[in-house]
C-alpha cells in the first residue's frame, strides 16, 4: 500500500486521468452490458492495477539506467534544489537525482543496511519524535525503496554523493558507500562545505538544505570540490559505516573532522540554560525556547530532536508545563 501511495503521488496528471478513464469505461460497461460481468470487471481492474505498478517500477529503473550520472543527496530539500539546477542546465535527462529523505544525525543507525535496522529506526522515530502520520506510515517502504534503487544502479553509471561537514550527511555518505560496496561505478564525493569555505563567504550553512540553488549550480558547473573516491577511500568509509552500524547511540555530531556518537542528553544543559535566560519567572512558549536553542547550534540535528529532549526534561520533572505537548506550538514551559 505504501508503494502504491508513493507511485500515485509521483504519477503525472495524464497518467492518473488515463487510469481513471479506463476504470470508468469498465464501470459503464458493467452497468449497460449484461455480457460484461462483475468477475470480468474485477479481472480487468486488476490488470490495470498490475500494469500501472509494473510501468512505474520499470520507469524508475529505466531513468537510473539511462542517466550518465546519478546524484545522491540526503533530504528532499537538498534533492529538490539539485533537481532545479539540472533542469535549469538542461541536463535532467542525463543526470538523475536520488534522495534519502531522513536526518541521519539523530535516531539509531544500528544495522540500518538490513531490514531489522530500518524497522528499529522507524520504531524509534515513531516513539520519540512528533512526526507526520503519513511520513511515519510510509517510512519503512520509502527508505527501503531508496536503498534498493541505490543498490541496483548499473555499474556504467557515475555516482556523485553530496556531503558537507556535518554528522547528518557524513553518516549518510558512509551508509550509501556501504550499500555500493563491491560495485565498479566511478563514485565522486561532492564536498559542499569545502566549496563554501573556498568561496570566501561569511555564512557557512550547517547542511545542504540551507544552501541556495545558485551556489549548487555553480558547484555542478565548475565541478568544485568534487573528488573521485579511490578503492582505499571507499573501503575506509565502508569500515567506518560498520563501526557506526554496531553503535546504540541515537545522537551524532561532527567533531574534529569525524563523526562522534554522543549521549542523547548532550544538549539538555543548553536547553536549560536558554530557558533560564528567557523565562523570567514566567512560562515560555516551547516553540520560542526550541527556536532559541536551534539558532545557536553549530550542528544539524533538527528542531524535532530538541523538542524531544524538552519533552524528556518535562517528564523527568525539570520543567513545568502549561498546555498539551502534541506539537511545540501548543504548550509552554517553565523551569521548576
Amino acid at each position: 500500500m505504501d508503494e502504491l501511495k508513493r507511485m500515485i503521488r509521483d504519477a503525472t496528471e495524464e497518467e492518473v486521468k488515463a487510469m481513471l478513464f479506463q476504470t470508468f469505461i469498465r464501470l459503464n460497461m458493467l452497468e449497460e452490458t449484461e455480457k460484461y460481468t462483475e468477475k470480468q470487471f474485477v479481472a480487468d481492474v486488476n490488470k490495470l492495477y498490475n500494469a500501472f505498478l509494473h510501468a512505474k517500477r520499470e520507469e524508475q529503473i529505466d531513468r537510473s539506467e539511462k542517466a550518465g550520472i546519478v546524484h545522491i543527496l540526503f533530504g528532499d530539500a537538498a534533492a529538490g534544489s539539485v533537481k532545479w539546477v539540472l533542469r535549469e542546465m538542461g541536463v535532467q535527462k542525463k543526470e538523475h537525482v536520488l534522495s534519502l529523505d531522513d536526518l541521519f544525525s539523530i535516531g539509531p543507525v544500528w544495522q540500518l543496511h538490513e531490514k531489522e535496522g530500518v524497522e528499529r529506526r522507524h520504531h524509534w522515530i515513531k516513539n520519540h519524535l512528533l512526526a507526520d502520520e503519513e511520513y511515519l506510515d510510509e517510512y519503512v517502504s520509502r527508505f527501503s525503496h531508496a536503498a534498493t534503487l541505490i543498490r541496483s544502479l548499473p555499474e556504467k553509471t557515475a555516482i556523485k554523493i553530496w556531503a558537507g561537514k556535518n554528522a547528518h550527511e557524513q553518516t549518510g555518505l558512509r551508509y550509501v558507500l556501504y550499500l555500493l560496496r563491491g560495485k565498479k561505478n566511478d563514485i565522486f564525493l561532492v564536498d559542499t562545505t569545502g566549496y563554501i569555505l573556498s568561496s570566501d563567504t561569511e555564512y557557512v550553512p550547517l547542511h545542504m538544505g540551507e544552501m541556495i540553488p545558485e551556489t549548487l549550480q555553480e558547484i555542478v558547473k565548475t565541478n568544485g570540490h568534487v573528488q573521485r573516491l579511490t578503492k582505499e577511500q571507499r573501503r575506509h568509509y565502508e569500515e567506518e559505516w560498520m563501526q557506526l552500524s554496531f553503535s546504540e547511540e541515537v545522537l551524532r555530531i561532527w567533531n574534529r573532522h569525524a563523526i562522534a556518537s554522543v549521549d542523547e542528553a548532550y544538549y539538555d544543559q543548553m536547553i536549560i540554560k536558554k530557558a533560564e535566560k528567557l523565562q523570567k519567572d514566567e512560562f515560555v512558549k516551547s516553540a520560542r525556547l526550541i527556536g532559541e536553542v536551534y539558532g545557536h547550534l553549530d550542528q544539524y540535528i533538527g528542531d524535532e530532536y530538541i523538542e524531544y529532549r524538552l519533552r524528556h526534561l518535562i517528564m523527568s520533572g525539570r520543567f513545568e508545563i502549561e498546555g498539551v505537548p502534541r506539537a511545540m506550538r501548543f504548550y509552554s514551559v517553565k523551569l521548576k
